[in-house]
């Protein structure tokens, strides 16, 4: 493959997971390990408290809440959340989608 700023090739394995992204298939490993394994980072602590990454899919990010209020607090704040993802490696994920689960 060509057309990479400074020409030349490009490895397959680095155009996988932006394919993959554009045909809406599941995240890749990277992109879990980034939600699943640093959700505390991705949110920080007072709203990991009160809330959980349940699946990617598709596109969307499914992000279960505790409380209707921490909901509006998820929502107000997924910009950022998706900035720091997007930081952390490259992600097919464009959207959060809060759900509010009462235990």
């Amino acid at each position: 493959m060509t057309g990479r700023p400074g020409g030349g090739p490009r490895p397959v394995a680095a155009s996988i997971p932006r394919l993959l992204g554009r045909l809406g298939a599941s995240a890749t490993p990277a992109t879990m390990e980034a939600v699943f394994a640093h959700w505390e980072e991705l949110v920080g602590t007072e709203l990991a408290g009160h809330t959980r990454p349940l699946r990617v899919d598709g596109r969307a990010l499914v992000v279960a809440v505790d409380h209707p209020a921490w909901a509006t607090r998820a929502r107000m704040e997924a910009g950022a959340i998706l900035d720091r993802l997007r930081a952390a490696g490259e992600t097919p994920i464009e959207r959060l989608e809060v759900v509010v689960e009462r235990g």
